[in-house]
């Protein structure tokens, strides 16, 4: 696998400096938004690893969630997300991960996903299945939705209300449709459906840098990874995509056909 070692050994050093600082930095909210938070160590990381790709692949184009776009003119685009999760991180929970994707044009071919408090790296490469520490992995096999546990993580609107309210709504639906609801908002729900142990990831408020690598891993898992209404996510011109909001439904195919029929009762528009 071409990508595997560069991927591997960034986000091990990447890993280093949050176990280092876990639970001992400030985050400071970005902009007027309540829900995005920002530390010193998201902005270490970042510099890190945008520096080993600019060493590794200096033709490719990068997208780094703290520091924007590098623009290459490549069909290669790297994406960052130095640390997901940093409100768990800032508070020293362990739910937090660090990730690396890879397009080509509009594609996912390759990214990791590391969670450092668990010691387990996740990595995939289109075409060559899906990894938890060089162990392969399948999303559950399991067809009844009742019997599972399944994810919608759900930020809240200040802005909009309403929009609030109406996720609540459906959540209470998918809720009575599952065995029960678990939540840690960041990137450990999305490998724990890669993994088998959940058997679903929705989200309607994400962004770019949220789902490049998790994608290429859960597909390569065996799952579907789609926008919240069932369509494929649409990645074309990527480094024009950094503002842009993307949902999605994530699960294998049997529970995401399970999961669209009861997010197409309230009327999302994705």
């Amino acid at each position: 696998m071409i990508y595997k070692d560069f991927i591997s050994l960034s986000l091990r050093e990447a890993a280093n400096i949050s176990t280092a600082s876990l639970g001992m930095v400030t985050a400071e909210i970005k902009g007027t938004d309540h829900n995005q938070v920002l530390t010193q160590t998201d902005i270490k990381i970042g510099t890190l690893l945008v520096s080993r790709i600019k060493d590794a692949f200096p033709g490719h184009n990068i997208i780094d969630e703290e520091s924007g776009v590098i623009d290459k003119k490549s069909s290669y685009t790297w994406v960052v997300d130095p640390i997901d999760g940093t409100s768990n991180f800032a508070n020293g929970l362990p739910m937090y991960g660090i990730m690396l994707g890879l397009l080509e044009s509009d594609t996912p071919i390759a990214g990791g996903v590391i969670l450092p408090a668990f010691k387990e790296f996740y990595y995939a490469e289109k075409g060559n299945g899906a990894y938890c520490n060089d162990k392969k992995i399948k999303v559950t096999q399991e067809t009844n939705l009742l019997n599972c546990l399944a994810v919608y993580a759900i930020d809240a609107h200040q802005e909009s209300p309403d929009i609030t309210s109406k996720e609540c709504l459906l959540l209470r639906d998918m809720v009575l449709h599952i065995r029960n609801y678990r939540v840690s908002n960041c990137c450990f729900d999305q490998m724990m459906v890669a993994k088998g142990k959940y058997a679903a990831w929705l989200n309607r408020t994400s962004m770019i840098w949220d789902n490049v690598a998790p994608q290429i891993i859960i597909e390569e898992a065996g799952g579907m990874y789609t926008d919240f209404i069932g369509r494929k996510i649409d990645y074309t011109h990527p480094i024009t995509k950094v503002d842009k909001n993307f949902t999605v439904c994530a699960a294998p195919n049997v529970l995401h056909r399970t999961l669209q029929k009861i997010i197409q009762k309230h009327s999302f528009v994705s």
